[in-house]
């Protein structure tokens, strides 16, 4: 018998969607074969201290120059490292920073890397790669904070002319609808901006797009799949945190009861988006479906919640990829990608 996969789940993180993290990472772990796989949790704290057992760690490289937990306090010897699974959610997780810190440590890892992370996470770079690559894409202003300060009528000038009413307004480098306002007009502009400020100096003012909320979960490397199309139904004037994580506010419905042109157009645009990011593993690619039939890509998560109820797991299983299997196949293609990559370096 084979030795067992060393694998590190990371969990928490010090971003706003801390507590989302941890309740995907257990589910990961729980999902995780004993027989396959040796797992050690590292838990982030909202501080950003890693920790085993509450024994503060990091990873990095032995002294053997393999990639290893390495322990702080010096009480215990490292632990080998064959791949992590960052289950991690937002700035400081999702946005390349960890991914840079693994690729230095040499170590396998699921999901994305450093570059794809970081567009990803940041919404109006992302909507630069979009648009640029002929990808549709809800209209959008960026606001700096300096802008802001600076020229608040000219920025106020500009979200009329370029994006108009109803509008959304989103800190740029955040997920999980933090910091989000709806902006029915102007007279709610400056109380939007100052609240995504809050939570990020760059800011989306983003078109309001009248129609349905669907998702695409897509996996793979070179030869990605894309999952059946869903439909995201929910009790609220809009799809914002609460109603994202309150039990019973949110519904998916896959497959989307939507003509079948529909689905595929919103298929094959998550699969593109997923190849011009330059995305590895998973991903999910949510869309607004417009009143006139349009489909327009609004976000692409690298790494979404990933409890089994998570709309990326069912969006999965829907497709015949039960959550098991799911994080079988990721740990499997992170670890692939690592050897390819030690192959081209030599």
């Amino acid at each position: 018998m084979s030795d067992p996969i060393r694998i590190a789940v990371l969990m928490g993180g010090a971003s706003s969607e801390h507590d989302v993290s941890l309740a995907s990472a257990a589910a990961v772990i729980d999902a995780l074969d004993p027989g396959r796989y040796a797992v050690t949790a590292v838990r982030i704290s909202r501080e950003g201290v890693w920790s085993v057992d509450e024994r503060p760690v990091t990873i990095a490289r032995s002294g053997a120059g393999t990639p290893a937990l390495v322990f702080l306090d010096g009480g215990a010897p490292s632990r080998g490292l064959d791949v992590v699974f960052p289950v991690l959610h937002g700035p400081n997780g999702e946005d390349g920073t960890v991914q840079g810190l693994l690729e230095c440590a040499g170590v396998a890892y699921v999901g994305a890397g450093v570059a794809a992370s970081a567009v990803a996470m940041d919404k109006a770079l992302f909507k630069d790669v979009l648009r640029a690559n002929g990808i549709p894409t809800p209209d959008w202003v960026v606001v700096s904070d300096s802008r802001w300060r600076d020229d608040p009528a000219g920025v106020r000038a500009r979200v009329a002319a370029a994006v108009a009413y109803p509008a959304f307004v989103k800190p740029a480098r955040l997920g999980s609808s933090v910091g989000i306002s709806r902006v029915a007009g102007p007279e709610d502009l400056d109380a939007a901006i100052e609240l995504a400020l809050r939570h990020d100096p760059k800011v989306l003012v983003e078109r309001g797009i009248s129609g349905r909320e669907i998702e695409v979960g897509v996996l793979g490397e070179a030869d990605p799949v894309a999952s059946p199309v869903g439909e995201i139904g929910y009790d609220g004037d809009w799809y914002d945190y609460e109603t994202k994580y309150q039990p019973g506010r949110m519904r998916l419905e896959v497959p989307a009861a939507i003509p079948a042109e529909i689905a595929d157009r919103a298929r094959g645009l998550a699969l593109r988006a997923f190849e011009v990011a330059e995305c590895r593993g998973l991903a999910r690619v949510d869309f607004f479906l417009a009143d006139d039939g349009e489909v327009l890509l609004s976000e692409l998560n690298t790494m979404p919640g990933f409890t089994p109820t998570s709309v990326y797991a069912a969006l999965m299983g829907a497709g015949g990829i039960e959550y098991r299997d799911l994080i079988d196949r990721l740990v499997a293609l992170g670890i692939a990608r690592h050897e390819r990559a030690r192959a081209y370096l030599g």
